[in-house]
């Protein structure tokens, strides 16, 4: 009974975080006219012009190639984002069905969460081959100067979490 018990309020939460986060990218707004230097600082990409890439002293064959996968990736993006969003859609309105039934569908709820942890997979794997595209434009000085930025940002990162710790933010 206990173990039961346990299922259901992991499974409730489950579908709760579910709906949550449908609820957030359903309150995203779509706003198509923000620049691509918009884009890129608001999703944490890299730019040639900004960020650690523009201080790696980048030739002009760099740029162009870099910019060149990133622009590919953003033609992909966009390609898929009418099918992403309905995806969405749909997926929350499994979750809200889930939500609203008088009892709880495991099947149906572990379907939908292995049908998001796949999307997330995805994503994560894009992102790493885009990194990954990039890395082999830059030479190995430049591989390892973005490596030391990567590093020492993860530090600062690391500082200021322990340094909000105990502020009741």
């Amino acid at each position: 009974v206990i173990i039961m018990k346990n299922l259901t309020i992991a499974t409730l939460l489950s579908a709760s975080t579910l709906l949550a986060m449908a609820g957030v990218a359903s309150a995203a707004p779509d706003n198509a006219t923000q620049s691509s230097a918009q884009m890129q600082h608001h999703k944490g990409g890299m730019s040639v012009d900004r960020g650690p890439l523009s201080k790696l002293n980048l030739t002009a064959t760099q740029k162009s190639q870099i910019t060149a996968i990133q622009e590919a990736k953003k033609t992909e993006r966009n390609n898929t984002r009418e099918q992403s969003k309905d995806q969405r859609e749909q997926m929350r309105g499994q979750v809200q069905a889930l939500a609203n039934a008088s009892t709880l569908d495991t099947v149906a709820l572990n379907r939908l969460a292995d049908q998001h942890a796949q999307q997330e997979k995805q994503r994560f794997i894009d992102r790493v081959k885009s990194q990954q595209a990039i890395a082999k434009v830059l030479t190995a000085d430049q591989r390892t100067q973005l490596q030391q930025m990567r590093a020492e940002r993860g530090e600062r990162g690391d500082r200021d979490e322990r340094g909000n710790r105990g502020r009741g933010a």
